[in-house]
This record gives C-alpha cells, sequence and structure tokens, in this order.
C-alpha cells in the first residue's frame, strides 16, 4: 500500500506548483515511509508516498511505459500481478521492474478504458496518458482503498486521503452537515459523502475519466460506474450437493487466500474468537505450510473480551498470537489519534483498539495483516438477518409481505417516524431491509441531539438519497441477496473498510488485505442460494462454517457470532477526562453548533451519575458518544479552540502559484 496525491488543472494551461505537490506527499508519510516520488507536466502533478511489499529494490514510482507516454501511481495491490505480467509480455510489452504496479500502465496501453476487468485486487490509481492528455482516477471493486478529489475553481484535487487536499492549500476545510448526519444514520460515512464540504470519496467500483482540453476552455471530470455486486434473480441461484458446494468454495477461497500471501516481505493476521478470522488463518497456515504469526485483541470486560476463543483457534492452527489490551483508557487516550486517521467523527470505539493492534503490528516489524472482513456481509452473520429472516417466514412471496408492515410498525413506534417518512426511506433503497430497523434506531440520536440550527441547516435531506443503489435489480433478487447488498455498499465500505480497515492500519504503515472480499469469492457467495448463507433462520454463514469444520475443531467452526466491540459512551463519559469535559462544554457545543446543549448536558450528567451509560440505551450511548466524537473531529480538522488537544494545523488556500519552467514528468 501507498499512498498518492495529485492535481490535475482541467483547463490543461499551467503546471502545479512542485512546492504544493510536496506538502501533500507529506501529508501521506505514514502510508509511505519508505519513498515518494512525482511527476509535473503541463496541466497535471502527481505524488507519491511508497510502503515497498513488492518489488523492493525497483518499485518507485510513478511508473511508466516503455516510450514514456504513460505514466501511473498506484496504492494497493494486484494480487494476479504474475499471471498479468505474463501475458502482457506475451503480447509484447516490456516489463523494467518486480513490481506489481507496473502491470497497470502496460494494460491501459493495451485496453485503454477496458483494463479494469483485468484488475483483481485492491486499489486507488491515477493513469496519465501524456500522449491524449486524458487522466483516470480509478478505485477497487468494494472500496478497500480510499480515494478522495475535490474540485477548487479550474483544478481537480485528488489523494488517498483528505489531509493531503487540504495540505495543498487550495482547500479550506468546512463541515458537510449532510455527511456528518450519514454517521448518526448509518455509523458510516457512505457513499460518496465526507465529514467535508466540497470533499467527495471516488465511489468503489467507479472511475473518473478527465480528458484535457487541446484548446480553449476547460475540462469536465465524468464519473462512469465499471463494476457494482450482482446476484442471480430470485429463484436462479447456485443449488446442489453439499459436499461440492463445499469443495468450489474451499477450491475459490485457498486461491484467494494464497494470492494474497504474495509479498516481499512477511505476512502476519488478526486472530480474533469468531470462525471468520480462524477459518482465514487455517487456511493461510496449510497454504504456506507453517502458521502465520497472528494478533489478538483483549478487551478487559467479560462480555466483550474473546482472548480465549482466540486462543483456542491459535492452538488448533499452531499459532503463537501476540495479544494487545485494549481497555478504556487505551481507547480514551487513542481517540484523538483514530480520528485523525479517519478524518471523520468516529462513533465505534472498537476502533480505536484495532488502531492500537495495527500498531502492535508495525512495532513488531510486520506491515501486511490478513483479516477476516467481509464474511458477515457476504453469508449473512449479523443478527439483523437472522431476524428478518425469522419474520420473513409470514410472507407468501413478494405478494403479500408481512415484514414490511411489521418492520415499519417497529420503527414507527420504537423510533417515533411517521410511516409517510418511513415508505418515503423505503423507495429510496428498494427495502424495508434486515438493517432497516437498527437504521431507524440508530437515528433516534439525531431527534434528540441535534441542534435546532442544524435540524434547519439539513433541512428534510434523507441520508438515504446519497445511496447509489441498482434499485432495479435489487427488486428481481431474494430478500436476503437485497439486504446483502445494501450491506456491501452501506456497513463494509463506510464502517469497515473505511474507520476499522485500511484508515486506522495505514496511520501506523500496515497493510490489510481481505480474502472474503476477493473478486471470486465474492462473486461464488453472491450466485449461492440464500439457504447455504442463511439455514432455518438460526443458523449464519451455513457453508462457510461447513468448510471450517474440515480444518478446524467443530467447537469454532460453530461457534456463535460474537459482534467485536468496545464500550460506547462510558469510555468517553464515566469518569471523564478534561478534553472531553471541554468538549462538552457550553461553549464548545455552542461554538459549533451542531447539538442541543441542554439535551447534552442532562445525558451526560445521567451518564456519570449511574457510572454507565446503559440507562441511555444503546443507540442513545452511541448517538452521546457520537457527540463528544463529532466535536473532537471538529476540534482536530476545523481550526481547534475547543479543548487542550493539538489541532491539525491547516494550510489558508494560498493564491495559486505554477512554476515557470516544466519539470520533466519523471
Amino acid at each position: 500500500m501507498c499512498g498518492i496525491a495529485g492535481s490535475i488543472n482541467l483547463a490543461a494551461k499551467s503546471l502545479p506548483d512542485r512546492a504544493m505537490l510536496q506538502r501533500m506527499a507529506d501529508a501521506l508519510t505514514h502510508r509511505g515511509p519508505e519513498d515518494e516520488g512525482f511527476l509535473v507536466a503541463p496541466g497535471v502533478g502527481f505524488a507519491q508516498r511508497r510502503l515497498s511489499i513488492v518489488g523492493l529494490e525497483d518499485g518507485q514510482q510513478p511508473i511508466h511505459n516503455e516510450d514514456r507516454t504513460v505514466a501511473a501511481i498506484c496504492n494497493g495491490e494486484f494480487f494476479e500481478y504474475p499471471e498479468r505480467r505474463a501475458d502482457l509480455e506475451a503480447k509484447g510489452h516490456v516489463f523494467r521492474t518486480h513490481s506489481d504496479s507496473e502491470i497497470l500502465v502496460h494494460l491501459y496501453e493495451e485496453y485503454g478504458e477496458g483494463l479494469f476487468p483485468y484488475l483483481k485486487g485492491q486499489f486507488a490509481f491515477a493513469i496519465f496518458d501524456l500522449a491524449r492528455g486524458v487522466v483516470l482516477l480509478g478505485r477497487d471493486r468494494v472500496g478497500i482503498c480510499p480515494l478522495f478529489w475535490t474540485r477548487q475553481g479550474d483544478t481537480v484535487y485528488f489523494a488517498s486521503e483528505i489531509k493531503a487536499l487540504i495540505a495543498s492549500g487550495a482547500l479550506r476545510p468546512e463541515a458537510d452537515p449532510r455527511g456528518l448526519d450519514h454517521l448518526f444514520t448509518f455509523f458510516a460515512l457512505s457513499s460518496r459523502r465526507t465529514a467535508f464540504k466540497g470533499v467527495q470519496a471516488l465511489e468503489p467500483g467507479h472511475y473518473l475519466r478527465i480528458e484535457l482540453p487541446r484548446g480553449r476552455g476547460a475540462a469536465n471530470p465524468v464519473e462512469r460506474k465499471y463494476w457494482d455486486f450482482d446476484f442471480p434473480d430470485w429463484g436462479q441461484e447456485l443449488d446442489g450437493d453439499a459436499g461440492q458446494l463445499t469443495e468450489s468454495f474451499e477450491a475459490v477461497f485457498e486461491r484467494a487466500v494464497d494470492v494474497r500471501l504474495r509479498a516481499d516481505v512477511p505476512v502476519v493476521g488478526y486472530l480474533s474468537g469468531g470462525v471468520d478470522s480462524a477459518f482465514v488463518m487455517a487456511t493461510a497456515a496449510r497454504v504456506a505450510g507453517r502458521p502465520l504469526p497472528s494478533f489478538t485483541l483483549r478487551i478487559p470486560k467479560d462480555n466483550l473480551d474473546e482472548v480465549d476463543e482466540a486462543m483456542e483457534a491459535a492452538e488448533a492452527i499452531g499459532a503463537h498470537p501476540t495479544v494487545v489490551e485494549a481497555g478504556s483508557d487505551l481507547i480514551m487516550g487513542s481517540y484523538e489519534a483514530l480520528t485523525r486517521a479517519a478524518e471523520s467523527p468516529v462513533l465505534d470505539t472498537s476502533c480505536a483498539a484495532l488502531l492500537a493492534l495495527s500498531r502492535e503490528v508495525r512495532s513488531q516489524g510486520y506491515k501486511v495483516v490478513l483479516t477476516g472482513e467481509g464474511a458477515d456481509e457476504g453469508f449473512a452473520g449479523y443478527v439483523w438477518f437472522k431476524m428478518r429472516e425469522i419474520a420473513r417466514a409470514l410472507d407468501i412471496g413478494d405478494s403479500f409481505s408481512t415484514t414490511k408492515f411489521l418492520s415499519r410498525a417497529v420503527r414507527r413506534i420504537g423510533a417515533r417516524q411517521s410511516i409517510e417518512r418511513l415508505k418515503e426511506i423505503d423507495a429510496l433503497i428498494g427495502g424495508p431491509h434486515a438493517q432497516s430497523v437498527m437504521y431507524s434506531l440508530v437515528s433516534t440520536s439525531r431527534d434528540r441531539y441535534y441542534s435546532a440550527g442544524f435540524k434547519e441547516e439539513l433541512g428534510g435531506h434523507l441520508a438515504y438519497e446519497d445511496l447509489d443503489l441498482d434499485l432495479d435489480r435489487m427488486a428481481r433478487w431474494h430478500p436476503l441477496n437485497r439486504s446483502l447488498y445494501l450491506g456491501y455498499k452501506v456497513h463494509l465500505a463506510g464502517l469497515l473498510l473505511s474507520q476499522k480497515g485500511d484508515r486506522i492500519a495505514m496511520a501506523n504503515s500496515v497493510e490489510t488485505r481481505y480474502p472474503f472480499l476477493d473478486e471470486d469469492v465474492i462473486a461464488f457467495v453472491s450466485q449461492l442460494s440464500p439457504r447455504w448463507k442463511l439455514r432455518r433462520p438460526t443458523r449464519d454463514k451455513y457453508l462457510l462454517r461447513m468448510s471450517a469444520e474440515r480444518i478446524l475443531p467443530k467447537s469454532i467452526a460453530q461457534r456463535p457470532k460474537h459482534m467485536f466491540q468496545a464500550p460506547l459512551a462510558d469510555s468517553f463519559l464515566v469518569n471523564a477526562p478534561e478534553f472531553v469535559r471541554e468538549l462538552i462544554s457550553e461553549e464548545s457545543l455552542k461554538r459549533t453548533g451542531y447539538f442541543d446543549v441542554d439535551q447534552v448536558w442532562r445525558d451526560c450528567a445521567l451518564v456519570a451519575a449511574k457510572g454507565s451509560s446503559r440507562s441511555l440505551g444503546r443507540f442513545y450511548s452511541l448517538g452521546l458518544g457520537g457527540v463528544v466524537a463529532t466535536q473532537l473531529w471538529h476540534h482536530v480538522y476545523l481550526g481547534g479552540g475547543l479543548c487542550s488537544l493539538p489541532d491539525q494545523s491547516m494550510a489558508e488556500p494560498a493564491e495559486y502559484k505554477p512554476l515557470k519552467a516544466a519539470i520533466p514528468a519523471e
């Protein structure tokens, strides 16, 4: 993994400022502490920071084709690069490095914008076709690698992280109320929304095309979708013999693990108490012929700690894991660093524990780690999928949907939303879905904590309006697959791969790899009949568990799902430290204007008096923790002054000063 950044002058007339590119690169040093590279040409500037994993000696970027008419910078890994390289060499292409990223420029030579089907892995890249004056910004299918962009006047700035956009000096950071509202609706930043006004994420499975003008005028960036999740029509799913399906899945999954062990540095893994990471690590041990070093978190609370279960899995695999303790003190002490890494308020405090885990991985000299994320999204592992399927037993196909009325009734009572609003939400997402009740309950903290002014600024906007969902295709799928699709698009990309994945791992210069998110694994699991994912409403991840039983003890393979989590508002508000008290002071709350001062104070006092947020309930506790997290994000990124913690040093937007002479595109 690496960090990439750059600028594209849409009028293609001026050279980018080399000092500006250097500032953007410097802001990404944690993503690539080992090397840097630049390209400066009329209208286009690229910057790259490198974390060397493949092609250690000669993988410097930007990377070029044979005649230097195509240049590219890339963050990520192309796991099938040996096979792609062999194919391209057979077609006459000449490679100069051992880096997997070099396939980019040659695939572009061969296929142009049609290169995406040949790119398998996790990536965000920028390609510059110097001969045609075309720039492509592309992002992987599921959103593992981040890529953000903003248009300021006639210039597009892009980067792996928003802090590099700010470092350019062209962007004055401001809050996007609609982006913040996503966090209090889905507890994730989904779709192209960010917490910053005027900054958007390039969505997974999309690319941005910019054709620089040859005469007067300015280019118009065009965003295109090249891939999306898909499922068979209802009734056309793959079914069959259990043994054959298990063997087929094992073959696809073993290949996914095998290619993710490709690296010129050692690969390690995260190991929790669940079946997902245990299956990954057991498969990796079988492929590699030895157990991988593993890392496990200890949450010092009886109902949250999974160390005993993880140790059982480690013993079965033959691993000797490192255990990192992550209690409330660690969570509190690292939340400012977490906020810097995530570049948004973080409502899920377990993200801080994972930040500590990646820090320990790096401290031991490792920089590539396998994880089990993605299994629950593909195999219906979360409790809301089970509840939905239990309720769906009352349905008669799609002609009489009792669950639709039941879902709306529960949301109407539990979240106090009007039937008209619920119908509007369901129409926007082709629902209701398994997650609908949960998201409605999460949203209750919006009504409780938002200030009148913030509500007015949002108007009637619904976060659901921003989601990029193929409603026509969804209507043809089994109801379970519709909910899985929503989970892939919202929960996975917006939380697990962002605030729990790339951002916090790369803050410590660690690359995370996800076998369950391999393109072929997703395709295989998606085509399965729902009964191989969720059997008799209560047995989740059915085919996965059958496969796991072949290489792990049954007690591990059939262990019930335990969602990894850490304490919520308690982490902030029970014996609150000074900086938290400063963040929620009347002065600070009024200064940001996001939240109702009286309501926040009442609930904070209740938590302090009771010594627990339990009396608030889980969703108000989540929301109150979100209040603190949002105040902290505002302090860190929007000018400081809310507490005694340091704030991000913000560059003021500067006058654009192009170089007087061209620097060669090296």
